[in-house]
């Protein structure tokens, strides 16, 4: 009952998060797909203080995530525990105006952590994805996390090659946005499996036939 109520609690924190965070993105003058979601945070952004927290009550949904799973899953609970922090840093620590990164735009220490924490934490949930798809959960959240993971990794590969190589621009925005969308969906899928009763529990294993052969 403790791991349906703390899954239920993270799927309603992520939820409440990035709808705060979308608000605060919607909210950005320009088109749509300009610049990196992080802009929304910067200062002098018009609700950058609302998706700082957005961000951060996210990150809280991923840490109950992890409680959820305790001992079922250490591995991704693990995982998830430090994707949470991840997160959390990104938020606490916004970029500077128009979020500049190397090696096409000179930029800040703040700049980096915050970009390292925010990129290091889409991988390290790339792992626990992993970690969920290959464990002995029920099936249709070992599904939810291998279908997420086929997504979740290319489109985390394009992106990075895309912000290595050709810097700010529409393609990556769209790349951004559309693998964020990704680890939510799933996050909030996965806390919706697990808070049902007997989300958390092992796949049945299949039994054995009785041999009638007699001794």
């Amino acid at each position: 009952m403790r791991s349906r109520a703390l899954a239920a609690a993270a799927g309603m924190s992520v939820l409440g998060g990035a709808l705060i965070m979308l608000v605060a993105l919607v909210e950005l003058p320009g088109p749509w797909l300009r610049g990196y979601v992080s802009e929304a945070g910067t200062s002098g952004a018009p609700f950058a203080v609302a998706y700082r927290c957005g961000l951060v009550v996210l990150a809280c949904g991923v840490g109950l995530l992890g409680l959820a799973l305790g001992r079922a899953l250490r591995p991704a609970a693990l995982l998830l525990a430090a994707t949470a922090v991840l997160a959390g840093t990104s938020g606490v620590v916004p970029c500077t105006a128009n979020c500049p990164l190397p090696p096409f735009e000179p930029t800040t220490p703040t700049d980096v952590v915050h970009a390292a924490a925010s990129i290091a934490g889409m991988a390290v949930l790339a792992g626990a994805m992993l970690a969920v798809a290959v464990s002995r959960l029920r099936p249709a959240v070992r599904r939810l996390a291998i279908g997420a993971a086929a997504l979740t990794v290319p489109l985390g590969g394009w992106l990075g090659l895309i912000m290595l190589f050709v810097g700010r621009g529409q393609l990556g925005a769209t790349l951004e946005r559309i693998l964020l969308v990704v680890a939510v969906s799933w996050l909030i899928g996965t806390a919706g499996l697990l808070s049902r009763p007997g989300g958390r529990s092992p796949a049945a294993t299949p039994a054995r036939p009785r041999s009638n052969a007699r001794a």
